[in-house]
């Protein structure tokens, strides 16, 4: 046996359209990944607009709550006007 390799045998006891055809599944799937953890439409991006809303959501509360406090003041200060009789 001589130590020439055939020409289509090439990397590993493969073929290199086998060897060529997995680098370029894992380059897709790599490229797949990305998009799906750091594109725009992504995971980060969900967790982020989540933070949002939760944060949006504690505001809101704190902001009904004041809302409340400022009515009753104004109602009590209202109160305490003078009626104008005309």
């Amino acid at each position: 046996m001589s130590n020439t390799q055939k020409p289509d045998e090439a990397v590993a006891g493969t073929s290199l359209k086998i060897f060529l055809v997995r680098i370029l599944a894992l380059l897709l799937l790599g490229t797949y990944l990305s998009i799906v953890i750091y594109g725009e439409n992504s995971y980060t991006v969900l967790k982020q607009l989540k933070d949002e809303k939760n944060s949006l959501s504690q505001q809101e509360r704190i902001l009904k709550v004041e809302n409340q406090r400022l009515q009753k003041e104004y109602f009590e200060l209202k109160q305490l006007e003078p009626k104008d009789n005309l």
